[in-house]
């Protein structure tokens, strides 16, 4: 069945029938150069890149295809769109000096309820494509937040800065490393993440998730 609209998929069609993948907002940022992810995060956090690969709308496909692999337990969701990605950042110069992918962890507590971190798989995916490492448990989520999804963008900042630690540090040591997550909205998890990766020596951080808001 299609991941998005959950109709049967026709014999040549995969993970996403024809009629959802064509009405994809794709957004090519990595192929065109356009600075979203950047604009996002101006004057709060430095990466070196940032893409996301498909623009949020809501009550649209790609809130449906995050949707299902957040909450009902589609983690082939993940590697579809991990292949996918992951295959056209590593035909871009930029992209291919990564050296290990971090997911943007859960808390444990949160993953264990849920059974996965909905990142993971994207990630792995992208890390294969890029001949890159994969390393989780490097940065990990110390404060199980409720959603803020009603906070304003410079209080959910405050509110999350201090919600994240690294452990093994030396583990991304004089790396680019590609920070993952599902969606940027404000920035603010982002920014948080990157505040605590810049913790560890000489590192470079770029950024790829599914879709930004």
């Amino acid at each position: 069945m299609c991941y998005a609209c959950s109709h049967y998929l026709a014999d040549n069609e995969v993970a996403l029938c024809t009629v959802c993948r064509h009405n994809l907002p794709i957004t090519n940022f990595h192929f065109n150069g356009d600075n979203a992810i950047a604009t996002v995060l101006a004057g709060r956090a430095k990466i070196e890149n940032g893409t996301a690969l498909f623009r949020f709308e809501k009550k649209g496909i790609v809130q449906q295809l995050i949707h299902n692999l957040k909450y009902r337990g589609q983690e082939a969701i993940g590697i579809t769109l991990g292949d996918w990605l992951g295959n056209e950042l590593a035909l871009i110069e930029s992209y291919v000096s990564i050296d290990a992918v971090l997911p943007v962890p859960l808390h444990k507590k949160r993953q264990r309820k849920r059974g996965y971190n909905q990142v993971s798989a994207f990630a792995k995916r992208i890390a294969l494509a890029l001949q890159a490492e994969y390393l989780e448990g490097v940065l990990v989520k110390t404060v199980d937040t409720s959603s803020q999804t009603i906070k304003k963008r410079f209080a959910r900042g405050a509110a999350s800065s201090k919600h994240f630690a690294l452990k093994n540090e030396h583990l991304i040591y004089n790396k680019h490393v590609l920070l993952v997550d599902d969606i940027i909205t404000t920035g603010a998890t982002m920014e948080a993440c990157i505040t605590t990766l810049n913790n560890a020596k000489d590192i470079k951080i770029s950024i790829a998730t599914i879709a930004i808001a």
